[in-house]
């Protein structure tokens, strides 16, 4: 996928699950749904835009399994790498599977990303996301688990059992926004690392478009992430504005913990936060965000 011009495409907040960790919901997220002929014309509109990735997400996509195989097609129509972001809850039995799986990759989609973890295992089966992984073997469709774990020994069995079943998994780490916002943080055993971010935009059902994916709809103390809304603005402006602020490109490509040092914060307090965390200490501050965009030029200096 084209990491300048992808996108996560949120077509309905609804989910049939409720794990304690979702970044995607809080107590005051309202399950809202996009209008499928709005949906239709916007991803139309992406390839035009140079859009060469789709990632379907936000609730649970396969809910709406007609109305995402219908936008996966026009995805396949205009060359758009085509994902879709799944918990699984269709995989019951390897037969229903198989059928969802040959459905998808009939439309054409390009990979199916499976969500997994401790708090997703409270209410789908593990058996289900062994079922979607085996039918992606059998039908021949890219896949991975995304392993969403805290690093505990808690999550020891859990990722045991991907590999005693020689699962393609990557561990992805929790994200504390969303429901995960009261979580205990663990501490961190890590080297001072950059925290790059890609960046990958996040478009709402509500037609709200975010330079972040995971955390930028929380920042509600500055706004920093929300680019605009489609109806009043193009995919072209929207992009642009991604494309063109500083320091989203300071994010992408020189890293949270630069700019952190930056601004004054000591080393020893940096690597006390994850790169989220750190991200909303640098830039849902109005104070931080008034410096680091006075700062700008110096900033870009500061390289090593």
């Amino acid at each position: 996928m084209n990491p300048d011009r992808q996108i996560a495409f949120g077509y309905s907040t609804t989910c049939n699950i409720k794990c304690d960790h979702c970044v995607a919901h809080d107590d005051a997220t309202q399950n809202v749904k996009m209008d499928f002929q709005t949906a239709e014309s916007i991803v139309a509109k992406m390839a035009g835009s140079n859009v060469t990735g789709i990632s379907f997400t936000a609730g649970e996509p396969l809910l709406f399994f007609n109305d995402i195989c219908k936008l996966i097609r026009i995805c396949k129509d205009n060359r758009i790498y085509s994902r879709v972001v799944t918990n699984g809850f269709w995989a019951k039995n390897p037969e229903h599977s198989d059928h969802t799986v040959s459905e998808l990759k009939l439309n054409g989609l390009s990979q199916l990303r499976i969500s997994y973890s401790r708090w997703h295992q409270e209410n789908v089966s593990q058996e289900n996301i062994l079922n979607a992984a085996l039918s992606c073997q059998r039908q021949d469709l890219n896949y991975f688990i995304s392993f969403i774990t805290d690093f505990s020994k808690e999550d020891d069995r859990f990722e045991q059992f991907l590999r005693k079943n020689n699962l393609k998994f990557f561990p992805e780490p929790l994200i504390y926004f969303g429901r995960a916002e009261t979580f205990t943080r663990p501490d961190i055993c890590s080297d001072y690392q950059p925290n790059t971010c890609a960046m990958n935009p996040y478009l709402s059902p509500e037609l709200d478009m975010f330079a972040c994916c995971d955390a930028g709809m929380h920042f509600t103390n500055t706004g920093f992430f929300h680019m605009g809304n489609l109806e009043t603005d193009s995919i072209d402006a929207l992009f642009e504005k991604k494309e063109k602020n500083v320091l989203y490109n300071f994010i992408r490509n020189m890293g949270l913990t630069a700019i952190a040092s930056f601004i004054g914060i000591k080393a020893s307090k940096i690597v006390e936060y994850r790169k989220c965390e750190l991200c909303e200490k640098l830039f849902n501050s109005p104070e931080n965000l008034a410096l680091l965009e006075k700062s700008a030029e110096s900033l870009a200096l500061w390289t090593r």
